[in-house]
């Protein structure tokens, strides 16, 4: 198995990642180096938290640029989760709005507040993947799977769209194009699907 690196940028719920990968017998490296994260063979970018306080995190330490140098230049595998994969998108409107790494094309908004539906949205709700998701491999296309967001990814990115979510609309559950995956949710959170999900990304 190629060497993984969880980016540590001081905003990841690492410890419960690092405890799913480690049941998994994967034994990933936790790096806030910028020079190990350009480097890394693969990348799990973790996060809770506001998008622009993350992504001005990750520009001033350097770690978007070797994020996008191992992701958009040697063409490492990465999985983003939770807003993590929001960080990947082109742009995020939280806290007044910031440029996002530009991995996945498309913005990430605020889940719509209407009487009767709670943001933020936590939980465990359904996710209905495409039949050919490689994340969700052997585990049929309806997938319980366990969510705490309040933004989320708008249904219109294409290509890569992997899954959806309906919670009172539908929203991006899941991306994957080429070396990019992603989730809105919480594999490590998930029990036996997320841990399927992240060995079926660590098997990519």
């Amino acid at each position: 198995m190629s060497q993984l690196v969880v980016v540590d940028y001081g905003m990841g719920n690492v410890h419960s990642v690092l405890g799913g990968l480690r049941y998994l017998e994967c034994e990933p490296e936790l790096s806030a180096d910028p020079n190990t994260v350009a480097g890394a063979d693969a990348l799990l970018l973790p996060g809770v938290g506001s998008f622009r306080k993350a992504m001005e995190r990750l520009v001033e330490t350097g770690l978007a640029d070797a994020l996008r140098e191992a992701v958009t230049i040697r063409r490492r595998k990465i999985l983003g989760i939770c807003l993590g994969q929001q960080l990947m998108a082109e742009y995020g409107e939280e806290d007044g709005g910031h440029e996002g790494l530009g991995f996945i094309s498309g913005k990430v908004t605020r889940l719509p507040a209407k009487r009767g539906v709670k943001v933020p949205h936590v939980g465990f709700n359904t996710v209905h993947f495409d039949p050919t998701s490689r994340l969700a491999a052997g585990l049929g296309q309806a997938v319980d799977v366990y969510f705490v967001h309040s933004y989320r990814l708008n249904v219109d990115t294409r290509p890569g769209l992997a899954a959806l979510c309906d919670y009172d609309g539908d929203f991006v559950a899941a991306y994957e194009h080429e070396n990019v995956f992603a989730t809105q949710f919480h594999p490590e959170k998930s029990q036996t699907n997320g841990l399927r999900l992240l060995s079926n990304f660590l098997a990519q």
